[in-house]
Order: C-alpha cells, then structure tokens, then sequence
C-alpha cells in the first residue's frame, strides 16, 4: 500500500512539473501582460503578512496596536497580536512597524472629463492616493462606463472596486412622463449602478422618474430639486454637494437657526446621504480672485494636470472667470456672494456631521481639482469645518461601504473582509493630514508599495 503511494505520489509530481514546464511561457506572458496592463509589476502572492502593525479597524474609533494582519487571495484572513514566533508561512511579508493600516479611501464623486487622457491616468493617479473604491457621476456620449466597470471587475483592467451613474441627466432629457419612462428602462438595460439628475424637472416628471425607478429597481441619486419642498429631494438616496442646500433654501432660511435645526432633523430621517465636495466649490472661489487664482499651480497636483488642461483652467478662459469674475449679482459682487456661500456650507456640513447624518467624501475632480490629491483636500476642508479625523475617515470608508451595500465585504478592517487597504506612515486620526503618509496600498489583495506607487505617478507624464 506505501509502495503504491509513492508510485502515485511521483506520477502526480512528474506530471505537475510536466505541465508548469510545458505552460511556462504563458505563465510568464501573463505575468508580463499584467504588468503592461497596470503599469508596475506589484506583488502578487497567493498569501501577504503584514507585521507588526497599528491596525485602524473604522468600526469604531479604535487604533490596535502591533498586529499581524493576514491577506489570503483578495481576503483578510486574520487579525491577531504579533509574536516574534510566525505561525503564519507567507509568501511575501511587509513590515508594518510603526505604521497604520486602515480601509482604502473613497471617492464617491468622481468625473472622467477628458477623453485625451484616457481614464486609466486617473486610476493611477487614484489608486497612488490611497483610493480603492470609486463612483462615477455621469457617462458622456463618447464613454461606456458599465464596460469599464465591468472589465475592472474581471480583472481585465487595472482600477479600483468601480460604480457608475448613467449618462448626465437634465431638464432636457426628462421634459415627458415618457422620457421618464424610457431612459429608466434604459438605466435598467445598460446596468448602471444609478440614474443621476443634474437638474430642476416639472414635479409630475420628477415623482414618475421616483415611482418608476422604484419599480425597475434604479437608484436615483443626484442635485436637490430646487424648486420643490426639501422632503422631495430626500426622497433620492443621495444628494451631490452641499451647495445644493444654499439654493433650496432661501436667505432667511439660511439665517434661521430653529429653520436649520428642523431641516437636518428630516434629512437625517429621510436616511439621505450628504456629498459635500467642499473642495470644488473652494476652486471656483479662487477663480475670480486674482491672488488666490495666481497660486494654483504651485499645488503638488497641478503637475498631474494634462498639459491642454492646465492651459485652459490657468487662463482667463477658465469659465468662472471670464463668466463671473467682476460681475454684480443682486447688487453683490460674485466673489463675495460665493465666499459667503462657501461660508455657510462649510458651518453647515458640520452641522450635518453633530446630527450624525451620513457624509461620504467627494470632490468632483475637475480643473484643479486633481483626482486623488483633491481628496486629500477635501478631508483638509472638513477637518476645518470641525469634523473630527474619525468622523472625516468614516465617510471615506465605513459610510461609503453601507451606501453602497458592499459592507459584509468592504469598509473595515476585520476578518472576512476584502484587501483594500492603505497603509500610511502616521496616524490619520491624530492628524487628517496623515492620510498622505501613503507607505503602500493593497487594491483586491494586490501588494503596491511605494516605489509602485511612484511608478504610477511617473507614468502619468508618459504620451
């Protein structure tokens, strides 16, 4: 019987060798064709150990101190105390000492506006800032983002865990109870994630596009309805930007603490869920100012810009200051109506963050507003608005995975989970600062450090 298992035992081996001898050329292609495909040669392991380090979990405000976390295929398959003594074998050990690991960032308003560039430029400008999971905002007529979405997913493209909007809808688009009808039924054909509206629509249009999505299953998402009650924005499940309040609103609404009070206790009930994108609206304010507007391009980002971008957006053809700069609206000067603006929002979304009313982070990445370092500069914006590191983190993770029903897999960091991770070199929760300590990322178990990270940001000035 022992004799007839070893004999077993070498024929399978012989065969085993056989095979990986015969097939190596196209292990290697592979390998190879992975690497042209994301642009740098990361570490794929079947098992990835990181020691030793400060685990930052999100599902409560917690840092556990000195742990080993263990990465099998794309899973987190174990937390635990380190020990001088591994019990774990693992193919590629990282060492986490004195660093922090927490849930990779999310964008949750995200733009491709440039067909030049190429939307794998900003997967790589994404991924390098920590960002692992991302929502498209709209779909332009020259782009197929569920294509994208899904090529991602089969891990034919390099790019983080991906969601998409429909194409970018306005009163235009949804003028009948017809168009209503048709372009939900084409949401549901084309398998959008969400139908977004960008605009005020006849309230009979409104409530048929609510009522019918409901019925295919279509999540409406998008800008408030102005002219309507809030209620009937709130009936959406999310609302992008915070200056959509500004206009639903009136002057002595905005000024009435009770008003203000009442209105963030329904959009808390209503369960709505806040983008404020801070960060862009704070572009728009620089624009008509000539002393902020001249010190644009001394950001880190605005190297990362294409070069027909940069040209455009750091003239006076920019749109906001050939359009607004210098013009009197209602007897005010724009730029000071927008800084007061901005100055309510920024008191606002702090309110909205003491009522415990969901936030994600957003930025909208357009003009200056770099996708991956815009949202960096956007946790710096509601740190000054008083939201608490923990609380700044939360939107950029926890929050995001319940939104978008993802929270059984994505979100913390605890067994079970998916390795989408950020490792960063300083304790965000000390510092919100510290999120751009990125050490390395780990994107669906793949093992990006910084010299990959690097790699990525160089290949964004390659033609």
């Amino acid at each position: 019987m022992l004799f007839r298992t070893r004999i077993l035992t070498l024929i399978l081996s012989s065969l085993i060798v056989d095979f990986v001898f015969h097939n190596l050329h196209k292990i290697k292609l592979t390998l190879v064709l992975f690497g042209l495909i994301t642009g740098v040669y990361a570490q794929a392991n079947d098992t990835i150990l990181i020691k030793n380090v400060n685990v930052i979990p999100m599902d409560k405000e917690i840092v556990l101190n000195n742990q080993n976390v263990v990465i099998a295929g794309d899973k987190i398959i174990s937390i635990e105390p380190y020990k001088r003594e591994m019990n774990h074998i693992s193919h590629q050990v990282i060492d986490g000492a004195g660093k922090y690991v927490m849930p990779g960032f999310s964008e949750m308003h995200y733009h491709w506006r440039n067909k030049q560039g190429g939307i794998d430029r900003d997967f790589k400008l994404l991924v390098a800032n920590g960002v692992t999971t991302v929502r498209n905002m709209a779909e332009y007529n020259w782009q197929n983002h569920v294509a994208i979405r899904d090529s991602i997913s089969k891990g034919e493209k390099f790019g983080p865990n991906y969601y998409t909007a429909g194409p970018y809808l306005n009163s235009n688009d949804l003028k009948t109870i017809e168009d209503a009808i048709s372009i939900i039924n084409n949401h549901k054909i084309k398998g959008y994630d969400y139908l977004k509206l960008a605009d005020n629509l006849p309230k009979d249009v409104y409530l048929k596009v609510l009522e019918e999505a409901q019925k295919q299953g279509v999540v409406v998402i998008g800008h408030a309805q102005r002219g309507m009650p809030l209620e009937m924005s709130l009936r959406m499940r999310s609302i992008e930007h915070v200056e959509e309040f500004v206009y639903v609103f009136s002057h002595t609404q905005r000024n009435d603490s009770l008003f203000l009070k009442q209105a963030i206790e329904q959009i808390k009930v209503s369960g709505s869920n806040i983008v404020p994108t801070l960060v862009v609206f704070d572009f728009i304010v620089k624009c008509l100012d000539d002393q902020t507007f001249i010190k644009l391009n001394e950001s880190e980002s605005a190297q990362y810009m294409l070069p027909s971008d940069f040209k455009y957006w750091y003239s006076d053809e920019n749109p906001y200051r050939k359009n607004l700069k210098g013009t009197i609206r209602n007897g005010v000067d724009a730029l000071t109506r927008l800084e007061g603006y901005f100055k309510w929002m920024k008191t606002f979304t702090k309110m909205l963050a003491d009522a415990d009313v969901p936030l994600m982070t957003g930025s909208d990445t357009f003009g200056f507003v770099v996708p991956g370092f815009s949202l960096h500069e956007e946790f710096q914006f509601l740190d000054e608005c008083g939201l608490t590191p923990f609380e700044i983190l939360k939107a950029s993770t926890i929050t995001p995975a319940r939104y978008l029903n993802t929270i059984a897999t994505e979100g913390t960091v605890s067994e079970g989970k998916h390795a989408n991770l950020v490792l960063l070199g300083k304790n965000p929760l000390e510092d919100i600062k510290n999120t751009q300590t990125i050490e390395g990322v780990v994107l669906k178990g793949m093992w990006y450090d910084r010299n990959n990270l690097n790699t990525l940001l160089k290949e964004i000035f390659i033609k």
